[in-house]
């Protein structure tokens, strides 16, 4: 059965390898609740042993998307991971949730296993960062599916927080937003981002106009920053009110989503130091100012919102945790 898989394009040798190759991965992920063990039907987390009294279960699911073009075209598969648990444990961040375990799905027409290797590495990678638990995941080997080369990632995060923590809490006329600077674009844009670098006449491959020692490709494959060890400890203050990822739809879209009814953001655009990058996107695609906040972070990865008189020492915080902190705004009437 096996020979005749194989002559259909299923190498079920490799996935095999693939499964033994990155447990060790999977164990390095290990915390209480889980075990880090991976080759079971299902993924097991325990609660108590995690201690939750009175959980809310928060999911989230994502992929990276077409920032993937550029990691087929480096062939450079490490860091793509981390992009993936990045998305996912973020967004379930901004509900106050901690992440606690997370399953991947990789998919391709002819399996690499050194590929999907490299890549289940950098989302265990992701999941240290995030202190959660890789406990489970698919592979899909699917020919004619995919074109030679490539795969699609996609991740599923769970996480918890306790009924009276759940965010985001009312916010008010004067709240403060505290911008955290993002790393770059992030995994968001990048349809765009590609299409600026073909007009152009770049390849991903050639000398980065705005990062020292580093290709095109290589400077836009920085990872996203994952925001949950620096932001999680501060969210049990009642002096926060909200968390916003900033992902698609860029700060005007994802701010207002934490907002109480009859409230909006007003940013001071002047304030954020964004990387080279989104500079030379806006000047080589001439994107107008409106667009380029809709479709990019603009240098904004998160954004949190809180009481006036704490915004100093929540920036303070966020400092001595490793983040670039600064007030981007306040909230306004509508």
């Amino acid at each position: 059965m096996t020979d005749a898989y194989a002559k259909a394009g299923v190498n079920i040798d490799a996935g095999d390898r693939l499964v033994k190759n990155v447990r060790p991965f999977a164990a390095a992920t290990a915390r209480p609740g889980a075990d880090g063990k991976i080759g079971g039907f299902g993924g097991l987390f325990d609660l108590r042993a995690a201690g939750f009294t009175d959980p809310i279960l928060v999911a989230g699911t994502d992929g990276v998307g077409t920032k993937l073009k550029l990691a087929f075209a480096l062939d450079r598969h490490n860091t793509i991971g981390i992009d993936l648990v990045a998305m996912c444990v973020n967004d379930v961040l901004a509900q106050g949730a901690e992440p606690l375990f997370f399953l991947d799905y990789y998919a391709t027409g002819q399996l690499d296993s050194d590929a999907a290797a490299e890549v289940v590495r950098g989302i265990a990678d992701g999941c240290k960062l995030a202190g959660c638990a890789l406990i489970g995941g698919e592979t899909a080997e699917m020919p004619g599916m995919y074109v030679s080369g490539e795969y699609d990632i996609a991740g599923f995060c769970v996480g918890a927080v306790e009924r009276s923590a759940l965010m985001p809490r009312e916010t008010r006329v004067g709240d403060i937003m505290v911008g955290l600077a993002s790393s770059g674009p992030h995994a968001n844009g990048y349809s765009l981002i590609r299409k600026i670098i073909t007009d152009a006449g770049f390849d991903p491959a050639d000398p980065s106009p705005f990062s020292e020692d580093q290709s095109i490709g290589e400077a836009l494959l920085t990872p996203t920053r994952i925001y949950v060890k620096s932001v999680l400890p501060l969210l049990s203050s009642p002096d926060i009110r909200a968390f916003a990822h900033i992902t698609g739809g860029g700060l005007t879209e994802n701010v207002p989503r934490v907002l109480s009814a009859k409230m909006k953001p007003r940013f001071e655009y002047s304030a954020i130091s964004a990387p080279p990058v989104f500079e030379w996107l806006q000047r080589t695609g001439q994107i107008p100012n409106e667009d380029m906040r809709r479709t990019f972070n603009c240098g904004v990865g998160g954004v949190l919102i809180c009481a006036p008189s704490a915004a100093d020492r929540i920036i303070s915080e966020l400092a001595s945790n490793g983040e670039r902190a600064f007030v981007l705004g306040e909230i306004v009437g509508n």
